[in-house]
Parts: structure tokens; C-alpha cells; sequence
């Protein structure tokens, strides 16, 4: 009954507004105290959230996200837009494709979705609802685009999942994101283009009034911005460094560019942005630790061996079981956020699927790609909610132009749960 236990205390603190952090210490702790006194109990529990940050791979987490700080706050979306803007901007839904384009590239910079929803969204909501556009629909299109920096390259969450993996290579998961991550955005192009055609008069008809920037100069401006990919992954491909070594790269390469080349903030402004950067990853770290705690419980309480057997037996075949844990995932996605939902669900499905032959790269994928899903989807898509605050609008009016988007997303999932090659053919390629 220990599972039913945990699940419960764990469902009824996040519905009585108790926080994730304190929900997930919580549940874990009164669970271990149902086999173990309490001194030891919460002894181990403090251990076991001291020593789940013990981990030099999580120390990439808080330097990317000082990279993208400084690189949001010195232009860098801005520079993007304009390059999105010259490339696709007189395509049928222009701007909307504007959008998705320089969401793709600012991600592959940040590698966060929040800060490429209110970064970009910020330049591109005023600028399509002056040609048109209505703001749901610009909002919609802005956030569900914001998530694929999450499976392209640098990315926090693969990062996590490696080590709730057990040793999954960093380098594979970030180069088995590029095409999944792709195809999301191609999909939501796609999305964008019909819905244009079909609903944009206004936008069609304006089209000519768009001031779309000269290409070569657009590229100018944002190549260094985009050069930082490319050495970052180079590196990373190469064996010159680290998946953490190549954080704390991007981040004196965002400090020099910023700060030496563009000069567009003072140095005072480092201040600023260091200390976002801290509250940011302190928030993350603080639900790695709790998360890890618990799943050293479910462990102990050999949860996951009893879970996995249960999935097992109810599903025998690889694609009902594979759409079975899609479905799941696509729920957890909704009532918890991404960070803790890999650190607790990892353990759970990684054995299951790795019974019928799954990829532990290919899962990893999978599983982020339905949490980025989830990070749009209410009641908790912490995405969702930073989108709406950017876009100045309801939940009722995002709920409609949100809908062929997700579908668009969800039909992307399945492609890439059905087709591992998708995922695995780059890594594998050049010989991860």
C-alpha cells in the first residue's frame, strides 16, 4: 500500500496549494517514516536531497542559464527576430512564422522556454497584433513554439534526465534533439500557414506593409549570437569538453560578446542579470534535490520494479505500451512540472521501456517532448501562464487557437515514439 500512500499525500498536498518542492520532501519523508523510525527517516531524506546536487552535470544547468540571461538581456532576441523577419516574413502567416523561427533560434541559445516566451514575445506580440493578428492567437503560436528549446541544444532538462538515467550521455541527448525539435517547429509552421489562410485576412493584406530587414545584414548582426552554437555543440562533438565545460564556455563567450562587442548594457547590469540567474537556478536545483529524494524512496520501497510489472502485464504489445506511457506522461505533463516529473518518472519508465528494446536516448526525447506539451496545458504549464501574462490575455481566449497547435504537437510525439530513428539517427551518426 506504500505507493498508494505516497500518491495520495503527494496529489492532495498539490491540490490544497502546498508548493511542488515541499509537496515532493513531504510525501517522501512521511512515506519512508512508514518503514523506518523517524530519526533515521528523516536523516536519510536530508542525505539524500544533500547529495542528489552532488553532481558536476548539474552544475551546467545554473551557467546556461546565466549564458541566456546575458545574452537575452544584451539583444540577442532582438537580433534573432530580425533574422526571422527577413527570412520568412513575407510567407503566407509571416509573421507567425517570424515567431516560431526566432523562438527555434533563440532556444537553441537559452535553452529555456520561459525566457524565449517572454524575450521573444515581447518584440513579436505588438508587432503582429499592428498587422492584424489577433493576440490569442499570437500568444498560442508564441508560447507552444517557445518549447522546442527545450529539445534543442542546450538544454536543462536533458541534462536532468541524464543523471536520473543513470549515465545516459549528455552529448547523445543533446544531438538526438535537433531533428525532434525541428519537426515540432515544422509542425507548427504548418499550423500557422493554415491557419493564415484561413483566418488572417488582415495579415494577407498587410503582408506588403511588413518592414522585413535585409538579409545579409540580419545575418551579420545575429551571427555571432548563432557562432555560439555552433562552438558550444563543435566542442561538445569534438571531446574538447564537457557538456559542463561547454556551459561554462557560453558563458565567457556571452559575457564577452554582450559586454565587449555589443555594448548595449552597462557592466553595472551583470548584477541584475546574476542575480535573476540565481533565483532561477534555485528554483531548480531546490526540485532536483527533493525530487532525487524521492525517488531514492521509491527505490527503497521497490516501486518502480512493482510499477513496471503492473504496465507490463497490462500491456503486451511494444506500440499499446508505448502509447499507454505517451498517455501518462502527457497527464503527469499537466499537474507537475518538467524538472520533478523526470526526476520521479526516469526511474519508473526507463526499466519498462528498456524491456521491449527502447533506446534510453530515444525515451529521453519522448519523455521531454510530452512534458513540453504539458508545459502548455493547464492547470500548471508554468509556459502557459508566462505566455499569457506576455500576450496580455485570458486562458478562455488562448484556449481556442491553442488546440491545432497541440494536436500538431501531439501528432510530432507520435511520429517520433513510432520512429526512433528520427532521435537516433544524428547521435548515432557521429558515433554516440
Amino acid at each position: 500500500m506504500t505507493w498508494i500512500l505516497l500518491i495520495v499525500l503527494f496529489g492532495g498536498l498539490l491540490l490544497v496549494g502546498v508548493p511542488v518542492v515541499a509537496a515532493i520532501a513531504t510525501s517522501a519523508a512521511v512515506t519512508l517514516l512508514v518503514s523506518l523510525p523517524m530519526e533515521p527517516a528523516t536523516v536519510t531524506i536530508v542525505q539524500r536531497m544533500a547529495t542528489g546536487l552532488d553532481s558536476f552535470s548539474l552544475l551546467a544547468i545554473p551557467l546556461f542559464l546565466l549564458s541566456g540571461e546575458i545574452m537575452n538581456r544584451g539583444g540577442a532576441a532582438r537580433r534573432l527576430v530580425d533574422l526571422g523577419r527577413a527570412l520568412v516574413a513575407r510567407l503566407p502567416g509571416g509573421l507567425l512564422l517570424v515567431n516560431i523561427t526566432a523562438c527555434l533560434l533563440f532556444g537553441a541559445i537559452s535553452g529555456s522556454a520561459v525566457a524565449a516566451t517572454a524575450a521573444i514575445g515581447g518584440f513579436m506580440i505588438p508587432l503582429m497584433e499592428r498587422h492584424g493578428v489577433p493576440r490569442p492567437l499570437s500568444s498560442a503560436t508564441n508560447l507552444t513554439a517557445s518549447t522546442t528549446g527545450l529539445l534543442i541544444p542546450p538544454s536543462n532538462v536533458l541534462i536532468v534526465y541524464a543523471l536520473a538515467s543513470g549515465g545516459v550521455s549528455v552529448a547523445a541527448l543533446f544531438l538526438a534533439g535537433y531533428v525532434p525539435g525541428l519537426l515540432v517547429g515544422i509542425a507548427l509552421m504548418l499550423v500557422a500557414v493554415v491557419t493564415s489562410r484561413r483566418l488572417l485576412a488582415a495579415t494577407n493584406t498587410n503582408a506588403s506593409q511588413i518592414i522585413v530587414p535585409p538579409l545579409w545584414g540580419s545575418l551579420l548582426e545575429a551571427f555571432p549570437s548563432l557562432l555560439l552554437v555552433v562552438l558550444v555543440m563543435g566542442g561538445i562533438v569534438a571531446g574538447v569538453f564537457t557538456a559542463t565545460e561547454a556551459a561554462g564556455f557560453s558563458v565567457l563567450y556571452a559575457l564577452i560578446l554582450t559586454f565587449a562587442w555589443h555594448r548595449e548594457i552597462p557592466l553595472k547590469a551583470l548584477h541584475s542579470v546574476a542575480l535573476r540567474t540565481v533565483r532561477t537556478s534555485s528554483v531548480v536545483l531546490l526540485l532536483v534535490s527533493a525530487s532525487m529524494a524521492l525517488s531514492w524512496v521509491m527505490a527503497y520501497e521497490n516501486l518502480p520494479q512493482r510499477l513496471a510489472a503492473a504496465l507490463l502485464s497490462f500491456a503486451d504489445n511494444e506500440i499499446v505500451l508505448l502509447l499507454l506511457i505517451n498517455a501518462l506522461l502527457l497527464l503527469v505533463g499537466t499537474v507537475l512540472d518538467m524538472t520533478p516529473a523526470v526526476l520521479i518518472f526516469t526511474p519508473i519508465l526507463l526499466p519498462v521501456v528498456q524491456q521491449i528494446g527502447m533506446d534510453p536516448v530515444h525515451f529521453g526525447i519522448v519523455m521531454v517532448l510530452n512534458l513540453c506539451i504539458g508545459l502548455c496545458t493547464p492547470p500548471v504549464g508554468t509556459v502557459l501562464f508566462v505566455g499569457m501574462a506576455t500576450g496580455n490575455v485570458s486562458l478562455r481566449q488562448l484556449i481556442p487557437p491553442l488546440l491545432p497547435l497541440y494536436l500538431a504537437m501531439v501528432a510530432v510525439l507520435i511520429v517520433v515514439t513510432l520512429f526512433p530513428g528520427l532521435s537516433l539517427w544524428l547521435p548515432r551518426s557521429l558515433g554516440f
